[in-house]
């Protein structure tokens, strides 16, 4: 008798956990929520996730590739031109990581709420 789950996101050995680490990782889920847009060419994704380096984006989309949510199609022209798109397991990944995203952007005000509470208390307890 097999257990229904079969992958368990908190046992160590997990290979879940590598996926897990890919996909809400603050690279790999700005790189899927942008390509929840389209198909984006590596240096138009580069310019649409602002502050990734060219090296970290280029090993996060090696990672997504690996993963299977991510689709590289490098077209044979000169010069080449590759394109980055999800795959359908890639965009169901990516509607959840914008439902997130859209809650946290929408809870923004209640964060910095939150903040300033908090930085005010921490200023007055280091001040006393």
């Amino acid at each position: 008798m097999t257990d229904d789950l079969a992958y368990d996101v908190f046992a160590r050995a997990c290979p879940s956990r590598g996926t897990l680490e890919h996909v809400t990782g603050r690279w790999g889920s700005l790189t899927l929520a942008a390509l929840y847009d389209g198909t984006f060419r590596f240096n138009e994704l580069r310019r649409r996730v602002d502050g990734v380096s060219e090296k970290m984006l280029s090993q996060t989309l090696h990672a997504l590739e690996r993963d299977g949510l991510v689709h590289r199609e490098a077209q044979p022209t000169n010069p080449p031109r590759v394109d980055y798109r999800l795959t359908p397991l890639g965009r169901e990944i990516a509607e959840r990581l914008m439902g997130l995203i859209q809650l946290v952007e929408g809870r923004m005000p209640q964060v910095q709420a939150a903040r300033d509470t908090y930085d005010t208390k921490r200023a007055t307890t280091v001040t006393a």
